[in-house]
């Protein structure tokens, strides 16, 4: 899934907004709505553009790690199912 916005950016906008433009404005400036911004808000609200950087490093180094679990648990239900069947 393509994303229109980087972080840097979701970030210079929510600054936009710390410093005093009017939500409904800067909605119809980038082509958002107001669940978008406020999504935005509530997941990179009071952060830097290093935190954010940061939170992507981490989510993707999560997904691996997810990834990776469910890879080694499969591999096991399946030497179980070897090891328990009766010849």
């Amino acid at each position: 899934m393509k994303k229109r916005f980087t972080e840097e950016q979701i970030i210079g906008v929510l600054k936009e907004a710390d410093a005093g433009g009017k939500i409904a404005e800067l909605c119809r400036k980038y082509g958002i709505s107001d669940a978008t911004y406020y999504n935005w808000k509530a997941k990179f609200g009071g952060m830097t553009v290093s935190d954010a950087q940061r939170l992507k490093a981490l989510e993707a180094e999560n997904a691996k790690l997810k990834r990776l679990l469910a890879e080694s648990m499969l591999d096991n239900a399946a030497l179980k199912d070897v090891v328990g069947r009766k010849w």
